[in-house]
C-alpha cells in the first residue's frame, strides 16, 4: 500500500504524542511517581496555576471531555486536585492544583520539560527548526477545522445541496 504524504504526516503526529506520553511516564517512574498517569501529570500542568471547569480544561488541553472527566475525578481522589463548586453556578465545579501534592507535582512535570527543552538544542532540531514544525503544524490544524465545517466539506467536492 502506497501512504501518502498526508496520511503518513497524520500517522506521525499520533506516534509522536504517544512517543511523548512515553517520555512523561519515565519522568514519573524516575520520581517513583506511582499514584498518577502521564496524561494526568499532563493535566495537571495545564492546569497550573489556575482554577478551571472541566469544560475550560477540555478546551485548553484538547482532551475529550470524558477523559477529562474520569481523570479530574482520579486527580481529586488521589489528593493533587482541589474541587469547589462555583459560587455563581452551582452545577459547576472548579478545580486547582493541591498545596500538598499538585503543586509539587506541576513543578516536577515543569522542570523536566525544562530539561527536555536544554536537551533537544543539543540536537539538530534548534529553534528555528521548531518554530517552521510548529507554523507547519498550526497550518495544519486550520486545515482540518476547516473540514470540520460545513463550508469546508463543500470546499473539498462534498455538494451537500
Amino acid at each position: 500500500m502506497i501512504v501518502s504524504k498526508y496520511y503518513e504526516a497524520v500517522q506521525l503526529i499520533e506516534r509522536l504524542h504517544r512517543r511523548f506520553l512515553d517520555v512523561m511516564k519515565v519522568e514519573l517512574d524516575r520520581r517513583n511517581i506511582q499514584d498518577i498517569n502521564n496524561v494526568q501529570s499532563l493535566i495537571l500542568f495545564n492546569i497550573a496555576e489556575d482554577e478551571l471547569t472541566v469544560g475550560e480544561l477540555t478546551l485548553r488541553g484538547y482532551y475529550l471531555g470524558s477523559n477529562v472527566s474520569y481523570n479530574v475525578k482520579k486527580l481529586v481522589e488521589s489528593g493533587y486536585l482541589k474541587q469547589e463548586r462555583s459560587v455563581h453556578d452551582k452545577r459547576s465545579v472548579r478545580v486547582s492544583l493541591s498545596e500538598d501534592k499538585g503543586i509539587p507535582l506541576f513543578k516536577i512535570v515543569r522542570d523536566a520539560l525544562q530539561a527536555q527543552e536544554e536537551a533537544i538544542k543539543a540536537t539538530e532540531m534548534n529553534d528555528d527548526k521548531l518554530s517552521e514544525l510548529i507554523s507547519s503544524l498550526k497550518m495544519l490544524e486550520r486545515f482540518w477545522t476547516t473540514q470540520t465545517s460545513f463550508t469546508g466539506l463543500d470546499s473539498i467536492g462534498n455538494d451537500w445541496d
